[in-house]
């Protein structure tokens, strides 16, 4: 069974969220404030972290820094703050994907089976890939992203958004592709959270040297190509 950490000190929102969960087969251990959350991520191995953002003694956005530390695990941001400021501010800590509240728990439900259905894939995928574009070397079986010789330290969804434009460069991705490839939603979230990444990516990757390979295709998407009139 898939073991789920929530941090959040809304005792009625942690009922909720930990019964419906409990329905769909998940073991689920609740912390009330983020010094518990991150001594709980310490000593005990999760599938997944829900992470509220204000959080007594340390913010869910600070837990959400001192977890990417130590580990990839996928993590959910819930936030009574849904302004794309607030939204980019949490995925730039680290944050895999994050939920608006009020929500509904279909909704969290789904998210939580796209982000572990991803991590599994992931864990699932033993055979040794070595994927190189220009200076980029991706390493799917360790993980890694270098620079020429420089690492470079990604987020999950950062990392499985390059391993995406990497897969196939050239290729043009439609905003709702990426929505569907990278984060598993089919639906429009209304927000400007694929732009959001591709420009945290992309400002990693020029931080050590990388020319600008990811390419905005105006009124078309983003892709992966080396210099072009067409793109930007």
């Amino acid at each position: 069974m898939k073991r789920i950490l929530l941090v959040e000190d809304d005792l009625q929102v942690c009922g909720v969220v930990k019964r419906g969960l409990q329905e769909e087969n998940y073991v689920v251990e609740v912390a009330n404030d983020g010094e518990k959350g991150l001594y709980m991520f310490t000593i005990n191995d999760y599938d997944i972290l829900i992470l509220d953002i204000m959080l007594p003694k340390i913010s869910g956005l600070e837990l959400c820094v001192e977890i990417r530390k130590k580990s990839q695990v996928p993590i959910l941001l819930l936030t009574a703050l849904g302004t794309a400021e607030n939204v980019a501010e949490g995925l730039n800590k680290g944050a895999d994907d994050y939920l608006v509240k009020p929500f509904k728990f279909i909704e969290l439900n789904a998210r939580i089976n796209s982000l572990l259905r991803r991590a599994n894939l992931n864990s699932l995928d033993d055979q040794k890939e070595i994927l190189t574009f220009s200076v980029i070397s991706l390493d799917d079986t360790a993980k890694t992203v270098f620079v020429g010789k420089n690492e470079v330290t990604l987020t999950t969804t950062e990392y499985n958004l390059l391993k995406l434009f990497m897969k196939m460069p050239n290729k043009v991705f439609s905003r709702q592709q990426i929505l569907e490839d990278v984060w598993g939603i089919n639906f429009d979230l209304s927000t400007n959270v694929v732009d959001v990444y591709i420009n945290y990516l992309r400002k990693k990757l020029d931080k050590q040297g990388c020319p600008k390979v990811i390419q905005t295709v105006v009124g078309m998407g983003y892709t992966l190509r080396e210099n072009n009139v067409n793109s930007k």
